[in-house]
């Protein structure tokens, strides 16, 4: 073999031996890519096992009756004959319905009442029940019982101290006064249910409020209370300049979280005054139930949760708005 001849030779087996080692270096970049990305899948299976009891059992008891709702509500079925299409009769019937008319207002009466009296009494129990007083906790706790404790309990508890005959609640009015034809008649009366209602969901949920705002009170900066003092701020001016801006969020949260609650009442009236005196309690989620479960015209009830979702999702999402352009 001739010099040239040698000379080829060793190129060519160097361009191979480069060419090899070209291909087995992509190959394990190919490796090390597929390696990758199959941890990355392994990782994502985990994280969805863990995720997966939980999502299936909204998918199923939460998601699906909703999506279920939606569709019968345009539909006619009383839960044992076959479903049939009923198009836009059950809206149009909707205003119709003198019971669902009064159910509407009561909720919004309800709503309009409710909301800034919790609001205001969770607020002025947080403010009170965060000074140092003796008994504190003894105080934070009784405010706080009657939002855990059975509810069956206390609305019986609360029909016996508003009882127009032998009520202590009459029986102080009576003491200081008051002529005995003019007494309350409270959840017995068409003209005071609504108010014994709106007393009763105060005083049960104005504990758990009151909880929440604590935290966000111990949550203040205390140098701007310090500051106020060198100005000379007297106790409401620190209150009105200091403390209500910076409970702020935590206002807004309560508002949100009391509306949305106010809109969906249902058990205290249940328990309390069954809609009643006549419609004169009477509010959208009862309403529902009593045409779904009571005359079993479920399209129709699924047409008033429908026009419920809306109403609800409609003023949370003009809170949330208002509460945008306030923070810009």
């Amino acid at each position: 073999m001739s010099l040239r001849e040698e000379e080829e030779a060793s190129v060519s087996l160097s361009n191979s031996v480069i060419a090899t080692d070209g291909a087995l270096a992509t190959s394990g970049r190919k490796v090390a890519v597929l390696s990758k990305r199959q941890r990355r899948i392994r990782n994502a299976l985990v994280a969805y096992s863990f995720i997966a009891p939980n999502f299936i059992g909204f998918a199923v008891f939460t998601l699906g009756p909703i999506l279920f709702a939606f569709a019968l509500a345009f539909m006619h079925w009383d839960g044992s004959n076959a479903i049939t299409f009923a198009g836009l009769d059950n809206f149009w019937r909707l205003f119709d319905d003198k019971a669902f008319i009064a159910a509407f207002w009561n909720t919004v009466i309800y709503t309009v009442a409710s909301v800034p009296a919790t609001l205001i009494c969770a607020l002025g129990l947080a403010v009170l029940l965060n000074q140092k007083i003796a008994g504190r906790d003894f105080f934070r706790t009784a405010m706080f019982f009657p939002y855990v404790a059975s509810l069956v309990a206390v609305a019986v508890v609360w029909n016996m101290i508003f009882n127009p005959e032998m009520g202590p609640v009459n029986m102080i009015l009576y003491t200081l006064g008051l002529d005995p034809k003019n007494m309350p008649g409270w959840a017995a009366d068409r003209h005071w249910a609504m108010v014994t209602v709106i007393l009763f969901g105060i005083w049960k949920n104005m504990g758990y409020y009151m909880v929440i705002y604590l935290a966000g009170l111990q949550g203040i900066n205390s140098e701007l209370y310090e500051a106020a003092d060198l100005d000379g701020a007297n106790s409401w001016q620190k209150f009105i300049h200091v403390t209500v801006p910076q409970l702020g969020p935590t206002t807004f949260f309560v508002t949100v979280m009391l509306t949305i609650q106010s809109f969906k009442v249902f058990d205290q009236i249940y328990m309390i005054t069954q809609g009643g005196p006549g419609t004169s309690t009477l509010v959208l989620v009862y309403h529902i139930y009593n045409e779904a479960f009571i005359s079993w015209d479920l399209g129709y009830s699924s047409m008033v949760a429908l026009v419920l979702f809306f109403l609800v999702l409609a003023v949370t999402v003009f809170q949330f708005r208002r509460q945008r352009e306030d923070g810009e």
